[in-house]
């Protein structure tokens, strides 16, 4: 059974999440941390639980979601996974982020990138690629069947939706495929956004004011 860790991370008050088993197997999702205190609170989780970090994942590549992606490739030796449409956006992050005063680690390259369709796998866990573009040009969401959950990076909030007014952004097609692919998962379906608190696929079909199911 997978269990969920999520920490809120630097000044876009990322979610960054912990996916880990009662084998100490683990997966790390949208690495945010921004600063020692952010990075101290992972790594004394994984410490404390006895992690053994096997995948680091990327939804999408917008700066907010990458911050910690060198720290966990220092600290842990993995490299980041994301669709190869993502790329350009995190190239992109090293340019503005100082103009944006943020201290920014440069991110590793992938030596290979996730398909929009397949599955990631951790332990004997099996992560289903979903390809919801629209916020990014790329973004991935990872739906575990088993476990009831969707990893939803920026595509679908608690009552909102992902901002499509930045580079690669599409407003239609983020509304067409949150119809299309997220709202067709079981309803009891547990969403884990980038930012915010859970909601389930049912909750938003009926009360989300940007895309009704």
């Amino acid at each position: 059974m997978i269990s969920i860790k999520t920490f809120v991370c630097n000044p876009y008050q990322e979610n960054t999440y912990i996916l880990y088993d009662e084998t100490g197997s683990c997966a790390i999702i949208d690495p945010g941390m921004y600063g020692t205190k952010e990075e101290e609170a992972i790594v004394s989780f994984i410490k404390e639980n006895k992690l053994r970090p096997e995948i680091l994942l990327n939804t999408h590549c917008h700066i907010d979601h990458v911050l910690g992606n060198r720290f966990i490739y220092d600290t842990f030796g993995l490299i980041p996974q994301f669709h190869e449409g993502e790329l350009p956006l995190l190239i992109e992050v090293q340019n503005y982020a100082p103009q944006m005063g943020i201290r920014y680690e440069v991110s590793p390259i992938p030596e290979v990138f996730l398909p929009s369709e397949g599955e990631v796998k951790f332990s004997n866990h099996s992560l289903k690629i979903i390809s919801v573009p629209g916020h990014s040009p790329a973004h991935l969401c990872f739906y575990s069947k088993d476990g009831g959950f969707l990893i939803g990076g920026d595509v679908l909030f608690k009552g909102s939706i992902g901002r499509t007014d930045l580079p690669g952004g599409n407003h239609q097609q983020l509304l067409s495929n949150i119809k299309e692919k997220v709202y067709i998962l079981p309803e009891d379906t547990l969403v884990y956004p980038g930012h915010g608190p859970t909601t389930t696929i049912a909750i938003e079909k009926t009360s989300n004011p940007f895309v009704r199911g």
